[in-house]
This record gives C-alpha cells, structure tokens and sequence, in this order.
C-alpha cells in the first residue's frame, strides 16, 4: 500500500490488533456481568452500573492516569505483572476497561428485551440455568453482541486518551494510529495525517452503519 508509510501501516495494524482483541475480551468478560445487571434486583445493582458507566464520562486523561499508576512497575498490577506500562498488554487493558460500558450497556439492553415468559418456560421443561442462557438468551439478544462487538471495535479504534497515558507513543508496540495521526500533526506532516485519519473514518462508518442499520430492522419487526 504505496500510500501508507511502513510505521503508518504498522500503526495502523497495531490499532486492527488492539481494537479485535478489545473486542472479543470484551464479549467473554461482560457477557456474565450485563446478564446479572439485567436481572438483578440487589441494591448494588445501580452502584455497579455507575461504576461501568464512569469511562463514558471520566477524561480519558484521567482515566489513562489512574490505569498508568495501577500498571507501572510500582503500581499495585504493574508489582505484580512485572509492569504493565508502555506495553502493549497496558494499552490492551486500558481498552479493555475504557470501552467496557459500550458492550455492557449493548447487552444489558438486549437482555432486559428478552420475555420472562421464554425463561419460565424453559424453567418448566427442566432447563438448567446455563442451558436456558445459550439456547434462548443468546440468540434472542443476538443483535445485542453483534452491536456490542461493532461499537467496542470502533471505540478502541479511535482511541487516543487512555492509550497515550498508559503506553506512550512507541513504534510498534504502542503506537496506534490514533497516535501516529498526532504525531504527524506535530511535524506539520498533513499529508500522512490526512491518509490515516481518512482510513479511520472509512473504517468507524463501515463499523456504525451495520450497527444502525440493525437496530431500524428491529424496530421495523416489533412495529408489525
């Protein structure tokens, strides 16, 4: 691709990589916890929404500081790990804990859609509770993981805050393209900066309009 610079390409390749393993962690990690969300009537219930929700308006600066000190070689994770930070297992995390809420709050949603009557009559044929989930939760709220993987995927894509605070701007270890297109910004090189930030926009359409596209079939069915 004549067009990219081997560091934009590899910058670029960098953000697939982080943005796809986001995702899938994501699925695994927030599946169990959007399904007691959605079921629970626990007075913690709300203190944990909030906490998942915090990322959508915390500074990512901040986020990012707090994430820095938790995985720098002093930090409580970091002693532990070996040190996380400016790595890119930091920036995965970072991701990770950044993007939580758009795939918590994507499968809350679906969730809470699915009838009780299917779930008390899965009861009733002596389904177990695990079974009941991944013969009649899981594909009803289909749309609600594919949103959810969509949005988590184009949020880690973008992402510049949290990863910059936590893994700093390293060619090939944690410089993704949000990153690089700051970079060229700073030596004035617009011409590099303009090739990423269109191949940024492509990509964060191409990932939104499935999603919107989706979710008006939807209503379009519950409407007939």
């Amino acid at each position: 691709m004549f067009w990219y610079s081997p560091e934009d390409l590899t910058a670029l390749l960098l953000s697939l990589r982080l943005a796809s393993l986001t995702s899938v962690i994501l699925l695994v990690l927030a599946t169990p916890l959007a399904y007691w969300l959605a079921r629970t009537r626990s007075r913690v219930g709300p203190v944990v929404e909030a906490i998942v929700a915090m990322p959508l308006v915390l500074p990512p600066s901040v986020l990012g500081f707090y994430m820095l000190c938790l995985l720098s070689p002093d930090g409580p994770v970091g002693r532990f790990a070996g040190g996380l930070s400016f790595s890119f297992a930091g920036i995965l995390l970072g991701s990770i804990v950044y993007s939580l809420p758009f795939v918590v709050q994507a499968l809350q949603n679906a969730f809470m859609s699915t009838s009780t009557l299917l779930l008390e009559a899965a009861a009733t044929l002596r389904a177990t509770p695990l079974s009941t989930f991944f013969s009649v939760v899981v594909p009803l709220s289909a749309r609600g993981f594919l949103s959810g993987a969509l949005l988590a995927f184009a949020h880690t894509l973008g992402e510049f805050g949290v990863v910059l605070m936590i893994g700093g701007s390293i060619p090939g270890r944690t410089q993704t393209a949000s990153i690089a297109i700051f970079s060229h910004v700073e030596t004035l090189d617009y011409r590099s900066a303009h090739v990423l930030s269109a191949t940024l926009v492509v990509f964060s359409f191409g990932l939104l309009a499935p999603i919107y596209l989706i979710n008006r079939r939807a209503r379009v069915e519950s409407e007939r």
